[in-house]
């Protein structure tokens, strides 16, 4: 069995879908979102909150969420999809969240980190079982089989 095969491979319960499809949908809009309103969600953004290099990791971050995004929405390398997906959730929280709860509270800062905390299990929850039945990985891996 090669690494995609491996990598392909799902015991996931057929609703697995369901979050393989809210979780791509959320960051291919997201992604998209990014390049339609570059001041508010954009580089004007990321400077705003001091990511160094706005005028290149804006873009990259958005292109990251587009295509990783689409891969969770067809299921297809899902598990590999995932962790740009994660460490994107993680420097978001780490950049975004942490200083909110530093400055303003705890109350306020679960309220602002609902969506980041959600999209992180998402993530890490794709990883860890995979794409499950309703999938191109599925597929993939049942041909090789």
């Amino acid at each position: 069995m090669d690494v995609l095969q491996k990598l392909a491979q799902s015991h996931a319960p057929r609703a697995t879908f369901l979050v393989r499809l809210v979780t791509g949908w959320v960051f291919l809009s997201e992604g998209i979102q990014k390049f339609l309103y570059p001041e508010q969600l954009g580089i004007g953004r990321f400077s705003r909150i001091g990511i160094p290099s706005p005028e290149t990791l804006a873009p990259f971050v958005a292109t990251v969420e587009i295509v990783c995004g689409t891969l969770l929405l067809i299921g297809l390398l899902t598990r590999m999809a995932a962790v740009p997906l994660i460490i994107n959730m993680l420097v978001a929280i780490s950049s975004t969240k942490i200083p909110i709860l530093l400055n303003e509270g705890l109350w306020r800062a679960a309220h602002e980190s609902r969506t980041d905390l959600a999209m992180l299990c998402c993530s890490l929850f794709l990883l860890t079982v995979g794409a499950g039945p309703l999938s191109l990985d599925y597929q993939l891996y049942q041909r090789g089989r």
